[in-house]
């Protein structure tokens, strides 16, 4: 059952993204809030696990991120869509820690069914501000013809769909680079809580202090570094910059033995992780016409998914047989490899430009 849902999850996010294709960004998008609404409002009658069971119909769409991230790709300039990504999740982690930690005095002070409500309401709000400051149409006036002719060929979801993106120059390539360098460094964030509790045997206080520290400097990378190196270096520099300091990292963790040692690790590991998504992101988007760039991030939101399928089931056999430098000299060799991939001049120049 729990791989049947996460394997929905993926789907989701594939039909939220070709759906935003379809139908616009804008649309999208106010799904997802409309559908956040109703999911509160749902939470906040329920009164017998049946409603607890309804209550979850509407998480299909409801996929605010990656609808957001379309709208954002949609309206910034090829060369300025990197920062504007990150902008973008800088804006998701402060909403993230404001909503928790508002949710958490609410339900202290007033419980369950007025915090549901408070939710409600600011999904409606979010639903407002989406239909008067975002324009019906997100693609460029070039593109909007092409694009309803492409559209009328296209399905929620569709495995053609997907083997026709992978046939665009780079895309195939960049995609694997993806998955191949990004799961080592997603089992050790899907293993962390076990890591941290067992290993450096953490108190849960403590290891939710150590996870808000994690949010905040990738705010700070997000919102402060990123869009910097981005205005000053070209992206296929950025990408090896990450997987570089990802190997390094790796190896780093493979050696640490205490929470001070760990800490240290975090900044790096932070920074590489950011610069990593967001670029492939910001890639493979450029490497397909405008018309398609909701499913190609529908497919980028899907290797999340993908790494959270099967990370667990990897970093548990590798923690328990091998121990914890098991983890990190995998993640170090990987990126090394990649690494090195990369930086043969032929590679370089014919496949990231």
């Amino acid at each position: 059952m729990k791989l049947g849902s996460k394997l929905t999850g993926k789907h989701q996010q594939q039909i939220c993204t070709v759906f935003g294709d379809l139908f616009g960004a804008r649309a999208a998008l106010s799904l997802a809030c409309a559908a956040t609404s109703v999911f509160f409002v749902l939470l906040a009658i329920a009164d017998h696990p049946f409603l607890l069971f309804i209550h979850k119909l509407p998480t299909v769409f409801m996929h605010v991120l990656p609808a957001c991230q379309m709208v954002v790709t949609d309206l910034s300039e090829p060369e300025k869509r990197a920062d504007a990504l990150s902008k973008l999740g800088l804006c998701f982690g402060i909403g993230m820690i404001a909503g928790s930690t508002l949710g958490g005095k609410l339900n202290t002070l007033y419980g369950e069914t007025v915090t549901a409500l408070v939710g409600a309401a600011g999904s409606t709000f979010s639903l407002l501000l989406v239909l008067n400051f975002i324009p019906k149409s997100t693609k460029a006036e070039t593109s909007i013809s092409n694009t309803k002719t492409e559209n009328h060929n296209k399905k929620i979801f569709s495995v053609g769909e997907i083997t026709r993106l992978m046939k665009f120059p780079r895309v195939t390539r960049i995609f694997l680079i993806k998955i191949i360098a990004g799961l080592p460094s997603g089992i050790f964030q899907v293993m962390f809580s076990i890591i941290a509790l067992d290993f450096f045997k953490l108190e849960p206080e403590q290891n939710g202090y150590l996870m808000a520290y994690f949010g905040i400097v990738q705010m700070v990378v997000q919102g402060g570094v990123i869009g910097r190196l981005t205005a000053r270096y070209q992206e296929k520099s950025l990408l090896l910059l990450s997987i570089g300091v990802s190997a390094a990292v790796g190896l780093a963790q493979a050696y640490m033995q205490n929470v001070f040692q760990l800490c240290l690790t975090v900044t790096p590991m932070i920074f590489s992780l950011s610069v990593f998504n967001i670029i492939t992101d910001s890639m493979l988007t450029k490497s397909v016409p405008s018309s398609d760039t909701g499913t190609m991030l529908g497919l980028c939101a899907s290797v999340q998914s993908l790494i959270r399928t099967i990370g667990p089931t990897i970093g548990g056999f590798l923690y328990v047989n091998y121990g914890l430098p098991s983890i990190g000299l995998i993640k170090c060799c990987v990126n090394a490899a990649v690494f090195a991939y990369l930086l043969r001049p032929e590679k370089i120049e014919k496949q990231m430009e």
